[in-house]
């Protein structure tokens, strides 16, 4: 029975009931040791059996948690049968996570958890799931990162997910997820759950009284320290008040272990240092040290531990520590060196390695290899984070100087890998400098300059996603200076990714002399990364101001290098593809950029590198921004934000919840747009990212879109001659910064934007961008002039899809011809601007648009929000959500439900949910029907 948990017990008994209907559900349950945690789970288990929904339960394990996917795979393996049943790339991901099988190759952890939630969405499909997982703090890293991904994107699976674990701030930290803390039991409970104690008769008033206070109201120590109490001599009892709580406890719980004969001390010291709880791993390894079956018996038989189906484990991991941290130190060490002896199978080489290393006293090479080992195998499997642990201990044990600093160096990368850069950059800080002479020994005499570039890669990413560029600019050409004597290309490539990181800078300077270092750079014939020196060579013009940074060099004409570097490259490295898209926007080359991450992103869903996911998609979204498909971008950015959340890259989260922030103005959402630029704020370390950049922007345009053009122009101009002044808002802003400084009849204001414009447009030479110029030219020119400039305009458009830009040169030009009373020419460009806009739903310009119709002499307008003019069919696929109208296309184009599950990482029931839903919205009942309107909107 439980005391005073009602309410506890309701809201859980309620994520019971919704997964029998269907609806899936997560909660964390956090408190203090002793607070009840496990309790409520066991309360959970017995009503979900008995409503018949299958229960799967796990825990995290303190002893292995530098085992990659240990509590995952204690947690499912009763439903590993289940696991033929997923998508392929999901089941290999998840055999290989489990050691069913070999890695696949670019195994991504991430990967795993979406094949835990389709794993889950299977176990469900009988009737409904509860997943209990108890100790989350323990859960290691690789399993903790799968089961928040699969926590975050549960839906209508019917599972239900509690997780227990304790207060700390690192303790399974799901953001999004609802949480609810355990507080101590009131007075009455208290007193109720003292009055059932055993004890109770041997409780006299002030030891009752002592009890009640020193408690707290912590069910486990109201159930404890009684016994404690009253067992306890005099000379022992705990002192009110002296220890906190949960030492208090452990004092308690010493003292009865320690009353114990010494045989069960062992057995029980064995079994508290072997905490997977392996049976016959505890009874082997005690075996070796004198004690036996009958001796773990007697302290099963004093409550202690509870020993079953194979297993041995504690009353409470207190109990555990209170054995294992009072027993001297040499009998834990014999205790890890039996426990290392009894796992002599292959398959438990980890868990004897990590034995082997908790029994050494001091470096010993046979544990630093056999560590190293275990290490190269978490990587393979995805553990990037318990790799970098086990390579840091392995270089602990390292006998020599340079073993140690080699394996150092690996636990940094790994550790950066993972995505923990703070971690990255405090190994890599512990890296030593070897001597020359062993450098020389191990015949690493330019060894030791690679070592000193792959520890600038760690530091500069390290640096870079922590919004310190200078840092990482620093980092990445002291590096290039080490290994240039040895290694010209890899010095070659830190000097461009030096580049790279100087244009998020802003500090024209720093970019100049990068680019001063860039002209050095030769590479051999045939070299890969000769294809992207060119990119680099022109973000280096660009960020240092150099003017026509699309001119001539010696290796060919530069509008042509986005398509040579794709030529030689393709999109199979997302790192360089990100380089060469983003040079295709610079040149304005918006269709190229478009497929190389369209490309990109159906390469990394193949491989299910999700890790680079949130960036490919980021910028796939962007790309169709540009290209006028709002409600696609929409979807691909809030997904891009929502895995870029998930794995930790807030870099990912800043920059494209900018984007996002430009279409919530753009569709005048002022409340989203608002969270939108607080959450890049958060996000964001320096103001020179593209994030803060794009919300300036953002801003200005809906400020310019509502009235508020004095607003709008400040931003605008404060964004032009900023630090990111160079980057793509700044560039793609100028002809907002036009119209609104036209508005204020400020035409001098408008002077700079519109050369610097202009001069973009000389060098990309793309019809659209000269739209833009002649749209700009007709705004400040004569109306003898401003009419031929708007004509030209519209023609260019023609050759390009950017219905965004050609409805506001529509809008503008029948804003135009009203003013010289030609009306019945206005409403025609008025017309069709408001089409456009409400297509696109962008409300304030429609609005906007409306307004000028009516002043116009329109005789019906209709009025917003956007929606459809007389005679016009309705633009249904508008009332869908971003993720209804991603799965609606899918879905059109002939995917299953499986298959869209495994682009979008859902489940495959969420994803017919979804359908369900979009169905009476479209006003269809087939795949077939939603075809025909998804290539009506096309």
């Amino acid at each position: 029975m439980l005391y005073g948990r009602a309410s506890e017990q309701e809201r859980l008994a309620a994520l019971v009931k919704g997964a029998s209907a269907g609806r899936s559900g997560v909660l964390v349950l956090r408190g203090e040791p002793g607070i009840g945690k496990t309790a409520l789970l066991d309360d959970v288990a017995e009503r979900a059996r008995a409503a018949g929904l299958r229960v799967l339960r796990g825990a995290g394990i303190e002893a292995e948690a530098t085992l990659p996917y240990a509590g995952l795979h204690l947690l499912l393996h009763p439903a590993l049968d289940r696991i033929g049943a997923l998508a392929p790339p999901q089941a290999s991901a998840l055999a290989a996570a489990f050691g069913l099988s070999e890695a696949p190759a670019g195994g991504d952890r991430f990967l795993v958890g979406l094949g835990v939630l389709s794993l889950l969405s299977e176990v469900a499909e009988d009737g409904g799931a509860v997943c209990l997982v108890d100790d989350a703090q323990w859960l290691d890293q690789a399993s903790a990162d799968a089961l928040s991904f699969a926590a975050r994107r549960l839906d209508a699976e019917g599972v239900a997910l509690v997780v227990a674990a304790r207060d700390a701030a690192d303790a399974f930290p799901p953001a999004g997820v609802a949480e609810l803390r355990l507080e101590g039991l009131d007075s009455d409970a208290a007193n109720a759950l003292l009055d059932a104690h055993p004890v109770k008769e041997r409780l006299t008033t002030q030891v009752r009284a002592r009890v009640l206070a020193e408690a707290y109201g912590n069910p486990l120590a109201l159930a404890e320290l009684p016994a404690a109490l009253a067992a306890a001599p005099p000379g022992e009892a705990i002192r009110p008040g002296a220890l906190p709580l949960t030492e208090r406890l452990r004092v308690a719980f010493d003292g009865q272990v320690r009353r114990l004969p010494p045989r069960t001390q062992l057995a029980l010291l064995v079994a508290a240092a072997e905490e997977a709880g392996h049976l016959d791993v505890v009874l082997r390894a005690a075996g070796e040290l004198g004690a036996g079956l009958e001796d773990l018996a007697d302290a099963e038989s004093a409550g202690l531990v509870v020993a079953d189906a194979g297993t041995v484990r504690f009353r409470h991991q207190l109990v555990r520590a209170a054995v294992y941290e009072g027993a001297p130190l040499g009998l834990r060490l014999k205790a890890h060196r039996a426990l290392a002896a009894a796992f002599g199978e292959p398959a438990d080489r980890d868990r004897r390695a990590w034995h082997l290393a908790l029994a050494s006293t001091g470096p010993d090479e046979q544990v630093a290899a056999e560590l190293e080992a275990t290490a190269t195998r978490a990587a393979e499997r995805g553990g990037d984070a318990a790799a970098a642990t086990a390579y840091e201990r392995a270089a602990r044990s390292s006998t020599t100087a340079h073993d140690r600093a080699r394996r150092m160096l690996l636990a940094a990368e790994a550790a950066a890998q993972s995505g923990d850069f703070a971690r990255a950059l405090a190994l890599a800080d512990r890296v030593p400098n070897t001597p020359a002479d062993q450098d020389a020994e191990h015949g690493q005499d330019g060894g030791r300059s690679t070592e000193h570039a792959r520890l600038a890669l760690v530091r500069a990413n390290t640096h870079f996603w922590a919004g310190a560029f200078p840092a990482a600019h620093r980092v990445l050409l002291d590096g290039a200076a080490a290994v240039a004597p040895h290694d010209q290309p890899l010095a070659a490539w830190l000097v461009m990714q030096a580049m790279y990181v100087a244009w998020f800078t802003g500090d024209r300077d720093l970019s100049r002399s990068t680019a001063d270092r860039l002209r050095d750079v030769r590479l051999p014939a045939g070299h890969p990364h000769r294809a992207i020196l060119p990119l680099m060579i022109l973000l280096a013009r660009l960020a240092s101001g150099a003017e026509d940074p699309a001119g001539e060099r010696d290796d060919g004409p530069r509008p042509a290098i986005v398509a040579e570097a794709l030529g030689r490259f393709g999109t199979g490295d997302p790192g360089t593809t990100v380089m060469i898209g983003g040079s295709a926007w610079i040149l304005a080359q918006d269709d190229l950029a478009y497929d190389v991450f369209a490309s990109s992103v159906d390469q990394v869903r193949a491989q299910g590198r999700i890790g680079w996911l949130a960036g490919a998609l980021g910028s796939l979204g962007e790309a169709e921004l540009f290209l006028g498909r709002h409600r696609d971008a929409a979807a691909r950015l809030d997904e891009a934000m929502r895995i870029g959340a998930d794995t930790g890259q807030a870099h990912a989260v800043s920059h494209f919840g900018g984007v996002r922030a430009y279409l919530a103005a753009v569709r005048g959402d002022e409340a989203h747009l608002r969270e939108l630029v607080d959450a890049v704020r958060a996000a964001t370390a320096g103001d020179s990212s593209p994030g803060p950049s794009w919300t300036r922007w953002a801003l200005a345009t809906y400020d310019l879109a509502t009235g508020r053009t004095e607003a709008s122009l400040t931003r605008l101009e404060t964004l032009a001659r900023g630090p990111a002044r160079h980057q793509i808002p700044a560039t793609r802003s100028a002809p907002d910064l036009v119209e609104a400084a036209v508005r204020l009849a400020a035409p001098e204001r408008a002077a700079e934007p519109l050369a610097r414009l202009t001069e973009w447009a000389s060098w990309v030479r793309q019809p659209w961008v000269d739209a833009l110029v002649r749209r700009c030219r007709a705004l400040v020119a004569s109306d003898d002039e401003a009419e031929a400039n708007f004509a030209a305009a519209l023609e260019l458009h023609e050759s390009s899809a950017k219905q965004w830009e050609a409805a506001r040169t529509r809008l503008l030009y029948g804003e135009w011809l009203r003013r010289a009373h030609r009306p019945a020419d206005a409403r025609a460009q008025l017309a069709a601007a408001l089409t456009a806009f409400e297509h696109l739903a962008a409300d304030p310009w429609a609005a906007r648009a409306r307004a000028e119709l009516r002043a116009a002499g329109a005789p019906t307008v209709p009025t917003g929000p956007s929606g459809p003019q007389a005679g016009q069919d309705p633009d249904l696929l508008a009332t869908l959500t971003p993720q209804e109208l991603q799965i609606v296309r899918l879905a059109a184009e002939g995917s299953s439900n499986r298959d869209i599950a495994a682009r979008l990482f859902l489940s495959p029931r969420t994803v017919g949910y979804h359908l369900y839903k979009a169905y009476p919205k479209l006003g269809v009942t087939s795949r077939t029907q939603l075809a025909a309107i998804v290539r009506a909107d096309r």
